[in-house]
C-alpha cells in the first residue's frame, strides 16, 4: 500500500526522524489558514505547496511551487488543486490532485551551504536482507545516476540477526562526506530512518531529497513509503491511510471480492488460479504473440460468483481481445470453475471476445461435459501449448 507524502512523513516523526514540517488542504482557502498557522508555529516566511498523488517526479509536471506571500501561494494551491498531473511515473492522463501539503521553507541562508542527498530503505531480494542505499546526488532521478555516475551510489546491508549497527550509521554518514554536527546528526537519522522502516513493515522508506540544512540539520524533505499489504493487520492506523482515489478501480474492486488482480497494457484477459500458474500462463502468452492484459489470480477457494466477477472485471477493459481461463484443479474443483463460466455468460449477456477455456485436475471431466452442454462458444482446450495456439490464433 502506497502512501502519500505527508503521512508517510508522520510516520517518519513518530520514528524521530527529522522531517520538513507541513499540513494539509484540500481547497485554496484552506491552504491560506495551513499557512497561516505554519507560519506562528515555524516561523516560516515563505512555503512550499506540494501536489500529493502517489507518484514521482511531481515538480517537473508542476505540481511543486514555492510561495513567497500568501497571495503566491493561493494561487498556485488554485492551480494545482484538481488539475490532472502529468509526471513521468504517471500515465499519459495523469493523476487527480484532491489534496497539497503547504510546507515550511527549508532551503534558509546560514553559515554553511545545504547539501541533498538521496537514501532509501529496502529490501535487497538478492541477498535477502534489508538494505540502505544512499548517494551524495539528491534530488536526481537516481537510474540517472545510477546509469551515469554508479560510484557514487552507496549500499548498506543490515544483517538480520543484529539488526543495524551504530558503525554502521556512521559509516553512511562518513561516505557522504559529513563532519561535526552534520556527522552527528545524520548517524540519528539513519538510525530512525532504519527504526521506522523496520516497525512499519514498510517494503520501502525513499527519501529524495534528505537536506543537509544551512544550519547543519539533517531532515526528510520528501517520502515515498510503502507498507507490505500482508503486514496491514498489525497497523490498523496505517491501513486507514490507504487512499482508493490513487489506485486502479479494477484492482479496488477486484480486492473487495478477493480477487488478486493487477492491470497491465495487453490484449489477452488472464483468469488462473495460482500465482506461479498465472505468471506461466502470461509467459506463454507472450511466446504466442499476445500480451496480458492482466494478472488475476481468483484463489483456491474460487466459486461461481467469484469466477463471474472476474470476468467483469477482466471485460470492463476495452483493450482485451480474447480471455482466458486457465484453471488446475487442486483445491478449487474445475466444475465449479466451469459453472462460473457459465454463469457469467449468462448473466453478463453477450460477451464479444473469443473465450479460451483450459480446465485440468479434480473434476475437470465434470467441468468439460458441462461447458461442452452449455451451448456457449467456447474454445475447450487440454494443454497449456493447445492454450496458446489458439490465443494466437484467435488474434491473428
Amino acid at each position: 500500500m502506497n502512501l502519500h507524502e505527508y503521512q508517510g512523513k508522520q510516520i517518519l516523526s513518530s520514528y524521530g526522524v527529522g522531517i520538513q514540517r507541513g499540513m494539509v488542504a484540500t481547497t485554496p482557502e484552506e491552504a491560506v489558514q495551513v499557512a497561516k498557522q505554519l507560519t506562528e508555529e515555524t516561523g516560516t516566511g515563505w512555503h512550499v505547496i506540494k501536489a500529493q498523488v502517489h507518484a514521482g517526479g511531481r515538480g517537473k509536471g508542476g505540481g511543486v511551487k514555492l510561495a513567497k506571500n500568501l497571495d503566491e501561494l493561493k494561487s498556485h494551491a488554485e492551480n494545482i488543486l484538481g488539475m490532472q498531473l502529468v509526471t513521468p511515473q504517471t500515465t499519459a492522463e495523469g493523476k487527480t490532485v484532491h489534496q497539497v501539503l503547504i510546507a515550511e521553507d527549508v532551503y534558509y541562508p546560514g553559515e554553511s551551504e545545504t547539501s541533498e542527498i538521496y537514501m532509501s530503505v529496502l529490501l535487497n531480494r538478492a541477498t535477502g536482507r534489508n538494505m540502505i542505499m544512499y548517494s551524495t546526488e539528491g534530488g536526481m532521478d537516481i537510474e540517472e545516476v545510477a546509469e551515469k555516475t554508479p560510484h557514487l551510489i552507496f549500499t548498506e546491508e543490515i544483517d538480520p540477526a543484529t539488526g543495524l549497527l551504530p558503525f554502521q550509521c556512521r559509516k553512511v554518514a562518513f561516505n557522504l562526506g559529513l563532519e561535526g554536527k552534520a556527522f552527528k546528526e545524520m548517524t540519528k537519522f539513519v538510525a530512525c530512518l532504519y527504526k521506522a522502516y523496520d516497525g512499519a513493515d514498510a517494503s520501502l522508506f525513499e527519501i529524495n531529497p534528505v537536506l543537509k540544512t544551512s544550519d547543519d540539520k539533517i531532515i526528510a524533505v520528501d517520502a515515498k513509503v510503502s507498507i507490505d499489504d500482508n503486514a496491514l493487520y498489525r497497523h490498523k492506523d496505517y491501513a486507514e491511510m490507504r487512499d482508493v482515489r490513487e489506485e486502479d478501480a479494477s484492482e479496488v474492486e477486484a480486492g473487495e471480492y478477493g480477487l488478486s488482480y493487477v492491470k497491465l497494457d495487453g490484449n489477452v484477459g488472464c483468469m488462473v488460479n495460482g500465482a506461479g500458474l498465472a505468471m506461466a500462463t502470461m509467459d506463454i502468452i507472450k511466446h504466442a504473440g499476445g500480451n496480458p492484459a492482466n494478472f488475476l489470480d481468483v484463489g483456491g477457494t474460487a466459486d461461481a460468483a467469484r469466477v463471474e466477477q472476474a470476468f467483469r472485471i477482466i471485460l470492463k477493459d476495452d483493450n482485451v481481445k480474447a480471455l482466458l481461463v486457465n484453471i488446475f484443479g487442486g483445491i478449487v474443483r474445475c466444475d465449479r470453475v466451469a459453472q462460473g463460466v457459465v454463469d457469467a455468460y449468462k448473466n453478463i449477456g453477450e460477451i464479444n471476445v473469443p473465450l479460451i477455456v483450459r480446465l485440468q485436475g479434480t473434476n475437470a471431466t465434470e467441468a468439460k461435459k458441462l461447458i461442452d452442454e452449455s451451448g456457449l462458444e467456447v474454445h475447450s482446450v487440454i494443454l497449456l501449448q493447445e492454450a496458446a495456439d489458439k490465443v494466437a490464433e484467435v488474434l491473428a
